[in-house]
């Protein structure tokens, strides 16, 4: 029974480990296609007193991903549907040109104010509107939930990892006197520890997939599914081939590093 409990005492701790990366890897899809999302809504708009050169835009500011040039034609006619042709041409020459630039991804701030900098040089540049009202809280808070979940990640790691060493210390006391003997012997340290080494891979074995039908699940969840179709972005929660080999390296690594530890630290008795 005692044997039972330092069992699921290990496969708890690193199911707790495995479950906050792969919580951690969705939560980055979520924002990366949020931001895809948000990337296709974004613009800047360019108000010029010259044509612009949409070829040097690009050459100069890699991040541009489109600029076009925005038709005033709808608008002239709001203004005055009686206007004659010639009237609306030469209101067309005197008014600026507009410009909507579409980026390649969603920029930071800094990144939006290298983008305006480079632009302002460009020409005779009346305004560029960047909407930094809206962008800035939008921005900010993806990157506070980010980081919360990125920290949280963290505590989860540390006080993991240190219960894991724990049960490591109690298996290691549990087969102490073997230990010794083997040592007596001349057996090197790997193999007195091997009972150690082979119950840490069995765990971490068996908490990969504790992980993986955890998160098959959830992803078959139509409670989850509708609450990321809700904010309109798709999102795999877990991918087998690319998620499940991370998740099982990780747990085998962080076992085999972890018992390692423990067996080189550990005094043979004389």
């Amino acid at each position: 029974m005692k044997s039972i409990k330092n069992h699921l005492s290990l496969i708890l701790a690193l199911v707790s480990i495995l479950f906050a990366m792969q919580t951690l890897t969705v939560t980055n899809r979520s924002i990366d296609a949020y931001k895809e999302k948000l990337k296709t809504n974004y613009s800047l708009v360019v108000v010029s007193n010259t044509k612009l050169d949409i070829k040097i835009i690009k050459k100069k500011i890699p991040l541009v991903s489109e600029v076009k040039l925005l038709k005033v034609d709808e608008a002239i006619k709001k203004i005055d549907s009686s206007m004659s042709k010639k009237n609306i041409e030469l209101l067309k020459l005197t008014l600026p040109k507009f410009y909507k630039i579409t980026l390649k991804k969603y920029p930071t701030p800094n990144e939006i104010e290298t983008i305006k900098k480079k632009i302002s040089l460009l020409g005779n540049i009346k305004q560029i509107e960047d909407f930094k009202a809206t962008y800035d809280v939008t921005y900010k808070l993806l990157s506070l939930f980010q980081t919360i979940v990125q920290v949280f990640s963290i505590v989860v790691f540390i006080i993991t990892s240190l219960l894991i060493v724990k049960e490591l210390k109690i298996w290691q006391y549990k087969h102490n006197e073997r230990m010794n003997i083997m040592g007596l012997f001349g057996a090197p340290k790997w193999l007195s520890s091997a009972v150690l080494f082979r119950l840490a891979i069995v765990d971490a074995i068996l908490s990969s997939f504790i992980v993986y039908i955890a998160f098959s699940y959830i992803s078959s969840s139509n409670w989850l599914s509708s609450k990321i179709k809700s904010v309109g972005i798709e999102v795999e929660v877990f991918n087998f081939t690319d998620d499940f080999p991370i998740l099982f390296v990780a747990a085998i690594i962080l076992s085999l590093i972890l018992a390692t530890t423990i067996v080189f630290g550990h005094k043979e008795e004389v």
